[in-house]
């Protein structure tokens, strides 16, 4: 009988055994292609699932908004340039719902008016308990729609609030559980101390979805009115314009915000912005940009675990040649082909590096749960194209790494084989 390449299933069944017997060299030879292909879908996961949570939290505060700051907002420390740059006032705000048709309205943000060089500290006290990691701003009434939040407790700063610069404080669910551990449920009216003044507790945020490290920053917050915030911290003078496009306008807002701010601000034609206008897209695609990179240092060091699996296979290949010389010498004298030889080692080959595709897969899919299970906040979500890439790109390597093997095997004289001892 012929030995063809019509029979894959006896093909296979010969590749598996000739593994099966040398099962201490053959998982050595695939370590390289297993920590390949771990690297590769651990770092994918957790970098996927990091994408989502960002899209949502980012989508949570409201996808038709446009940011304007005069430091660059997102991830990342200004330049010492930017930190030259003069603010962003309630002029420019007034200016913009004047002029522009696409606005819908403004909010306007003295944040985290406790930072460095302010003169204010943000340490809560209430009976002996102290709360020392606020992030207060001062806000206008409109921020809670503009910014999708919502109330647990009590209420939220008024117009009478602002406008008289009140000592009220409305603020997030980590100053609850650090200050009232015992009473989370009826914080309202209560009145703590901060900066060496009295404030009134009116109202609570309801917990944001969780970020990376469990809590997100809204958590942290204490949010007092606008002007309370200016008189409070007079030196910070920063802020924020979280500007609502009219439905369906978001892109022509951008436009005439960047237009509108210009002029004000002097900027020349050609001249770049002296101010930052971010969306919620600006935000997830210079989040792609950070996690492209890391991305792209995994994928070198997937790279060289399957380069390293894939000379191991080579390698293991070539001693398995010399092994089966008489085997292959036999093989060719019943009728095999050069071909069928071709055929026969290279799908050993690819037989092979599966395994460790298989293997890999398995070892990573149980570390990303490992990880969800340990650190719940750091999201890792193992899709399926994550599996069919990592286990194409391993037989794929079993192939390119198995030609040479396979076609010195098929180049064998029949003859010289049978002699070979």
């Amino acid at each position: 009988m012929r030995f063809s390449t019509s029979l894959p299933k006896e093909v296979l069944k010969m590749a598996i055994d000739s593994i099966y017997a040398h099962k201490f060299r053959s998982a050595l030879t695939i370590l390289g292609i297993v920590v390949g292909v771990v690297t590769a879908i651990v770092v994918a996961s957790i970098l996927t699932g990091m994408r989502q949570s960002i899209v949502s939290i980012v989508e949570e505060y409201g996808t038709n908004n446009i940011y304007a700051f005069h430091l660059s907002t997102g991830f990342g420390s200004p330049s010492r340039d930017e930190r030259n740059r003069k603010p962003l006032t309630e002029d420019d705000a007034n200016a913009l719902l004047a002029q522009s048709s696409t606005i819908e309205d403004i909010a306007l943000v003295a944040v985290n008016i406790g930072s460095w060089g302010s003169g204010f500290d943000d340490n809560l006290v209430y009976e002996g308990k102290n709360y020392r990691w606020a992030l207060t701003d001062g806000v206008t009434p409109n921020h809670i729609n503009i910014a999708n939040l919502v109330l647990k407790q009590g209420r939220w700063i008024t117009e009478a609030d602002n406008y008289q610069r009140r000592n009220v404080l409305v603020v997030g669910v980590n100053t609850v559980e650090a200050l009232f551990p015992d009473k989370t449920d009826d914080v309202v009216g209560k009145v703590v101390r901060m900066n060496g003044t009295t404030w009134e507790i009116i109202g609570v945020i309801e917990k944001r979805k969780a970020g990376f490290f469990g809590e997100n920053e809204e958590d942290r917050k204490v949010f007092m009115p606008f002007r309370t915030a200016r008189k409070a911290a007079p030196t910070r003078d920063a802020v924020l314009h979280i500007i609502q496009a009219k439905q369906g306008q978001l892109n022509d807002a951008v436009q005439e915000v960047e237009g509108i701010l210009r002029q004000r601000r002097g900027v020349k034609y050609g001249e770049p912005n002296n101010f930052d206008v971010k969306t919620a897209d600006a935000f997830i695609a210079q989040f792609d940009g950070i996690i492209g990179g890391v991305g792209l240092a995994a994928i070198a060091i997937s790279c060289l675990g399957l380069l390293v699996g894939g000379i191991g296979v080579m390698n293991i290949m070539l001693v398995s040649v010399t092994e089966r010389t008489k085997e292959i010498g036999i093989r060719k004298a019943i009728g095999a082909t050069k071909s069928a030889i071709v055929f026969q080692f290279l799908l050993e080959a690819m037989t092979l590096t599966a395994f460790g595709g298989v293997v890999g897969v398995i070892l990573a899919v149980g570390i990303s749960n490992l990880i969800m299970l340990l650190i719940p906040s750091i999201p890792a979500t193992v899709e399926l194209w994550m599996i069919g890439v990592s286990l194409g790109v391993s037989i794929g390597v079993g192939l390119i790494f198995g030609v040479l093997p396979a076609r010195k095997a098929s180049k064998l004289d029949p003859i010289e084989c049978l002699r070979y001892e």
